[in-house]
């Protein structure tokens, strides 16, 4: 128990103080507003004001935790035990930064609401972050001052106790285009068939011929060696279906083919699937798309589907939330980069989204992701030897904070073929250590 103390216990401090105490650190809080009651109480305890009382833990807040306004703040750097963070606090406080509003600050997303800057798919880039150019794009640092206030308060009150989280592992696959060449009806195979001759590409129209006539299996359709990777680990996997129309940037199968229906089902039940809306979902006029790609899943599956991920990671606050809500969803997967792994929000454990627009905490629930395989391939151009390093990195910063590690690949990026050639033994180690570290 801890006791929390504020002047003023607004929703900005009441939701980020139970999101590092109840949430991280497992323990329970109260608050109050009542100085006397506070400098009263024995209890192990935080006065998060402007006056410091006695010899309590103290912390003076930052101006952005009693902020309103939607403006950029003013954000000092501050070194504290070799690390640049920052919030400023004062000379008196026992920490010179304040963990609170720094960590507000990158669950909410502040900073994407007040920047408009973005890549060419509408997406915020990471090159942006307050956490890059600080160098801690790789750092869990909510976690990580979470786990520093415990230890400061164990060490002024040795009866304040928390629990030590345990290492969890979640493994995603997103289905953008179930099968290369197969179920793409008369009209897209011809036409994909006319501009690889076109083309000259003579690889791709003999590959092509052969997968359609029987002779050999569609390079996309990798379910039943993800089946034996994920084997008796099927309660930490997920898959994401795009159900969308087609479109530029939705190529997939369309909802009504009777094989991808069928894998969808088969998939479904073997493991937890979820929607992952279409591109087209997240433009203006995309407003009942999300909608009605969930129902498209849910007539497939036969039951009601909670889950999602945007399609390109296309994410813009709060809009993309406020849709998923009023469309059902109660836990998203989009919080990454494509470009960069790493923590997005500075944050591995799941979270419910503060609307900063209307200061409010709601239901949905965000689950951070860590890695992606085409950061890797694509944006960072490792090599697979190089690749699972970068993985194994950023997965143990995870489990030394008894985080959820989470990760993105598609089903084609583990065929083993062309460009991700040996990429499919990185999923394999990949998913071996984390159900290894998660089932220990």
């Amino acid at each position: 128990m801890i006791l929390f103390y504020s002047d003023e216990v607004n929703p900005r401090i009441e939701y980020i103080a139970k999101l590092i105490f109840a949430n991280i650190l497992q323990t329970e809080i109260a608050f109050t507003q009542n100085s006397a009651e506070f400098r009263k109480s024995e209890i192990p305890k935080i006065n998060y004001s402007h006056d410091k009382f006695d010899d309590e833990f103290y912390i003076k807040p930052h101006k952005l935790i009693f902020q309103n306004a939607l403006i950029k703040p003013t954000i000092n750097s501050v070194w504290y035990e070799g690390e640049k963070y920052f919030c400023e606090t004062s000379k008196d406080s026992d920490l010179p930064f304040d963990p609170f509003a720094a960590s507000f600050y990158l669950v909410t997303r502040h900073e994407e609401y007040v920047d408009k800057n973005r890549d060419k798919l509408g997406r915020y880039p990471y090159q942006n972050s307050i956490l890059t150019k600080y160098n801690l794009l790789q750092k869990p640092v909510v976690n990580i001052w979470a786990k520093l206030l415990a230890k400061l308060l164990e060490e002024k009150y040795p009866e304040f106790s928390y629990i030590d989280s345990k290492f969890k592992f979640i493994s995603t696959i997103d289905v953008d285009n179930a099968y290369a060449y197969q179920n793409k009806g008369f009209l897209r195979t011809t036409a994909a068939w006319a501009k690889s001759l076109i083309k000259g590409n003579r690889q791709d129209t003999i590959k092509r011929k052969r997968v359609l006539g029987g002779e050999e299996s569609d390079p996309y359709d990798t379910y039943a060696y993800l089946d034996s990777v994920f084997a008796g680990n099927e309660d930490k996997v997920k898959f994401f279906f795009l159900l969308g129309d087609y479109g530029k940037y939705d190529k997939n199968i369309a909802h009504t083919n009777k094989e991808y229906r069928e894998l969808i089902k088969k998939t479904a039940e073997k493991y937890d699937v979820g929607i992952h809306p279409s591109f087209g979902s997240s433009k203006k006029k995309g407003k009942k798309k999300v909608r009605l790609e969930k129902q498209r899943l849910e007539e497939i599956i036969g039951k009601s589907i909670s889950k999602s991920r945007q399609h390109y990671l296309r994410l813009k606050f709060p809009k993309t939330y406020t849709r998923l809500i009023k469309a059902g969803i109660e836990e998203d997967y989009t919080l990454g980069y494509s470009a960069q792994p790493g923590f997005r929000g500075g944050i591995c454990t799941p979270y419910c989204f503060y609307d900063l627009k209307h200061e409010s905490v709601t239901n949905l629930k965000i689950i951070p992701f860590n890695i992606m395989d085409g950061t890797l391939r694509y944006y960072l151009q490792l090599p697979p030897e190089k690749a699972f390093v970068e993985i194994r990195k950023i997965m143990q910063e995870v489990k030394n904070v008894g985080g959820t590690f989470v990760s993105v690949w598609h089903n084609e990026t583990v065929n083993d073929l062309g460009t991700w050639k040996g990429f499919r033994e990185v999923f394999e180690q990949m998913n071996k250590l984390g159900f290894e570290w998660a089932n220990e």
